[in-house]
């Protein structure tokens, strides 16, 4: 079945999803190598695809297409890049089939293990100086990010698939639903998660109730303490009030006497 520009682009955003599940894995130290493989076939096959398209359609009059082609052989060159490291070979009709294939696979082998790679930290007294150095994975891993930024939409269009056939929609779906399960299962652990903090937030106020019982029974203790403190000390003034009239008396007898006894 010829190739078409649509399965092409097809082709390229699942290479590009692959490739960001390549960069995810290495960013959690986790082993790529099982996406290698894939994604060398599938760098394989829009390389060829793309000539296929070029030799069959030399002179086209279809200016979409054309820019749609123009495209394509640009994210093959940013894919390319990306992966390997250096720069892609050149669109050539006239090749043979093997030839994409075998430069790839020479490509990979040749290629180190990102995981395997020793990690280093430099430390530049003008951060700005890394910015303009010349490190072609840095470029096309911008180039990555920053290409083919589409607006925001609450439901993105899926890709074309008129001109897909049963295996390539099945393909499709099947890593849709893939990528549903994953979300699924992140989604359930994160709502196990809030479970078990919800759980031990539950305890911690019951510890907190619990203390404050304790603060509550403490206060009315010494409620009732001064309460009681204060009531000794209403009856002392009463009885010391009741008894003001007899100490006046006591002392006025004694001044008298003293008096009695100093003019005699």
């Amino acid at each position: 079945m010829p190739t078409s520009v649509h399965q092409l682009t097809f082709l390229a955003d699942q290479l590009k999803l692959s490739l960001l599940e390549r960069q995810r894995a290495v960013s959690m130290n986790l082993e790529p190598e099982k996406h290698d493989a894939d994604i060398t076939r599938s760098l394989t096959s829009l390389q060829e695809g793309i000539q296929e398209v070029q030799s069959g359609q030399p002179y086209s009059d279809d200016a979409e297409e054309s820019t749609e082609l123009a495209q394509l052989r640009k994210q093959f060159s940013e894919f390319y890049s990306q992966f390997y490291g250096t720069a892609p070979p050149s669109f050539e009709s006239g090749g043979s089939d093997r030839q994409p294939e075998e430069s790839h696979l020479q490509a990979a082998q040749e290629r180190p293990s990102q995981a395997q790679r020793s990690k280093s930290v430099r430390f530049h007294d003008n951060p700005s100086a890394d910015d303009k150095t010349n490190d072609p994975v840095a470029q096309a891993n911008r180039a990555a990010l920053w290409s083919d930024q589409e607006r925001y939409r609450d439901e993105p269009a899926g890709p074309d698939q008129s001109e897909m056939d049963n295996q390539q929609i099945h393909a499709y779906h099947t890593q849709r639903l893939r990528e549903q399960d994953e979300d699924l299962d992140t989604l359930g652990q994160s709502i196990s998660r809030q479970r078990v903090l919800g759980m031990q937030m539950g305890e911690e106020l019951d510890d907190q109730n619990a203390l404050l019982d304790d603060v509550e029974s403490g206060v009315d203790r010494h409620s009732g303490t001064l309460d009681r403190a204060r009531k000794r000390l209403g009856n002392v003034a009463r009885k010391s009030k009741d008894n003001w009239n007899w100490v006046t008396i006591g002392i006025l007898i004694c001044i008298l006497v003293l008096l009695i006894i100093i003019l005699n």
